[in-house]
């Protein structure tokens, strides 16, 4: 993915209305807080209309649910991650090979779903996940760098395959039911990816390698 790609925009217009973008700030303002206090699951729409002030119309007309709401929240790290991938320094941007380049995707996107949990699982509830414009960037890019690694390959279906392995919901599973930690889980990731890649699998060299020994790769529990 060396050019230029448009990324998915959940921030307002540039000709928004001052009130309605001051309606949008406070929204958001009030969704943080309520979320970051109690979790993004266990706040209601209401409740979020009810902190920031405005009416449930105004709320539900800018965001329409909660998975909307909880992926605005994300938006500016979303942004920040694809530049990081269409533009910005290898491995995880151009100029490493395409395998290098997936796993430091999936290892990125990991740390994101480590460290933000519940506001992504609010953002994936249901189909929710598969139709944000964000899911579509993600997807292409994978496609792309599979199709870089195989020709031959469908690569439209081992991205989705793949990007399954990085959704909020799997994801919090294994952490918190499995009890695995995240090396761990990242250690899974790169078998995936060389499962796919046909090399070396990552975790039997390397200088992370010994590091990574105790803590086996996912699919060994």
């Amino acid at each position: 993915m060396s050019g230029p790609l448009e990324l998915p925009q959940v921030e307002p217009d540039a000709c928004e209305r001052a009130d309605a973008a001051r309606n949008r700030e406070r929204i958001l303002c009030a969704a943080r807080r309520l979320f970051g206090e109690r979790g993004a699951g266990e706040v209601s729409m209401d409740e979020v209309a009810e902190a920031a002030g405005v009416g449930k119309g105004t709320l539900f007309r800018r965001f329409g649910s909660r998975a909307s709401l909880a992926a605005a929240l994300l938006s500016e790290r979303e942004r920040a991650f694809q530049e990081g991938f269409i533009r910005g320094e290898p491995p995880l941007g151009p100029g490493a090979p395409a395998r290098e380049r997936l796993i430091a995707f999936g290892e990125a996107l990991l740390d994101t779903l480590d460290a933000h949990s519940e506001l992504l699982l609010a953002a994936e509830t249901g189909p929710a996940r598969f139709a944000h414009p964000a899911y579509a960037v993600h997807r292409l890019h994978v496609t792309l760098l599979l199709r870089e690694l195989d020709p031959g390959c469908d690569a439209e279906l081992l991205a989705d395959s793949l990007l399954a392995a990085l959704g909020a919901e799997l994801h919090v599973y294994l952490r918190d039911a499995r009890g695995m930690s995240l090396a761990r889980i990242k250690a899974g990731w790169r078998q995936l990816v060389d499962g796919v890649a046909g090399g070396e699998p990552a975790g039997l060299g390397g200088p992370a390698s010994g590091a990574r020994a105790a803590d086996a790769g996912v699919f060994r529990a």
